[in-house]
């Protein structure tokens, strides 16, 4: 088979409580990725990997599918995402279906978009990737970086002191919204970053991290920008 879209979402969340299906304007968070995925035309299957019943409810009531619930050693807070992912793609496997590719859609992560989803796919083909995410330019050159030690100032890298911001090459990070994976690449290394792994650079209008919730205000605010800045083709 294809492509399999897997939204790992599982309960218990700490800092924001029930943030895999909170309010955003008005819309569960996570059906933002699940709308997105299945408006991209892009996957045999799209599957939310969750322990939680509730949100299993809300993911099938968007077009979900919720085929099997999440194993309670990948629902702790150690798990990461390559497990969930290799758990999921096991669990299909026993059932008689394979699939190319995975696109690991995060579920807090309203700015996914079926464009973007579409552009990142065509970049794995295209170049051969083992995979390829979102990122998106540090505000803020990283060269000029301070720490604090013994309450004192000092640069992270002294050499870039005197250097000018423009004349410092640009460095990005994670976007934090989807992962595309060539399932044969990932289920020898189980990472979802490699030395052959590609980007889709991104606006900064176009990401917020939602860890708190400041940042959650901060990204419905930053989600309103995005659309008015579509509405009038900016």
């Amino acid at each position: 088979m294809g492509n399999l879209a897997i939204i790992p979402a599982r309960g218990g969340s700490k800092r924001i409580p029930k943030k895999n299906i909170k309010s955003f304007l008005g819309t569960p968070i996570i059906a933002y990725s699940i709308i997105s995925a299945i408006q991209s035309s892009l996957f045999d299957e799209v599957m939310v990997s969750t322990d939680d019943d509730e949100i299993a409810k809300i993911a099938l009531q968007y077009g979900a599918k919720v085929p099997f619930l999440r194993s309670k050693t990948n629902a702790n807070d150690y798990a990461v995402l390559a497990d969930v992912i290799e758990e999921v793609v096991l669990q299909y496997k026993a059932n008689n279906k394979t699939f190319n590719n995975v696109c690991c859609i995060l579920p807090t992560a309203p700015f996914i978009t079926p464009t973007k989803i579409t552009d990142g796919y065509n970049t794995l083909l295209k170049n051969s990737f083992d995979s390829v995410f979102p990122v998106l330019e540090f505000s803020f050159p990283i060269q000029r970086s301070l720490k604090i030690e013994n309450h004192k100032v000092e640069m992270v890298w002294h050499e870039f002191m005197n250097s000018r911001s423009q004349d410092l090459k640009p460095r990005y990070h994670d976007a934090g919204q989807f992962y595309w994976i060539k399932i044969s690449s990932f289920m020898k290394e189980k990472k979802l970053f490699t030395s052959n792994s590609g980007a889709l650079i991104i606006s900064e209008l176009h990401a917020q991290d939602i860890d708190t919730e400041t940042d959650w205000k901060l990204a419905e605010i930053k989600y309103k920008l995005m659309l008015n800045a579509q509405k009038n083709n900016i």
